[in-house]
């Protein structure tokens, strides 16, 4: 049984990083999640691969939602301009209101904070506190030290039921979309 996916929540970084290909993605992913009928949820700043997911959202008919903390926006990051920003107290509280108003969760190149939110969703996941369906984009071979940490983890015993709870990868936008849609 297909289960219709309406908001995706998007975790990637506040920088573009070195790579091109990263920011091609992050606009390509915007622009697929629009045309697809699918709300975007991310971290509502206005800069790094965060903005190119949500302008080119936008810029294609998406409805875009973001949610920020009160101290990112005011020492680290400026909103998102052409859209409302929810600003929350903190960081808990940003994942928690990301995750309610998601159906999904896609995990591009980032940071720390990015890593936090991926091992945060998985961990709800591992602990069966969700369902929700978690999709990796390996944008140039990126999260596979990620996906080795985890092998091995599994090796040694620390990851039960691997397959009932891991994240599915991609290595293209489209190859992500696909998977949602058919999820």
């Amino acid at each position: 049984m297909k289960h219709k996916i309406k908001t995706v929540a998007v975790y990637c970084g506040h920088e573009f990083g070195l790579n091109p290909a990263f920011v091609r993605d992050a606009g390509l992913m915007g622009e697929l999640i629009a045309k697809n009928g699918m709300n975007l949820v991310f971290g509502g700043g206005d800069v790094g691969l965060m903005g190119t997911v949500a302008s080119a959202a936008i810029n294609n008919g998406g409805h875009v939602i973001g949610i920020s903390t009160e101290h990112v926006i005011a020492h680290q990051e400026p909103a998102h301009e052409k859209i409302d920003v929810k600003i929350v107290r903190g960081v808990n509280e940003r994942k928690q209101k990301m995750f309610e108003l998601s159906d999904a969760f896609i995990i591009m190149p980032g940071g720390i904070g990015t890593l936090n939110e991926a091992t945060d969703i998985l961990t709800m996941q591992q602990i069966g506190e969700t369902t929700k369906p978690i999709f990796f984009l390996n944008t140039s071979n990126f999260w596979e030290p990620l996906y080795a940490l985890l092998l091995e983890m599994k090796r040694q015993t620390f990851l039960e039921n691997w397959n009932d709870y891991i994240a599915d990868m991609g290595e293209t936008p489209q190859e992500i979309i696909n998977k949602i849609l058919n999820y």
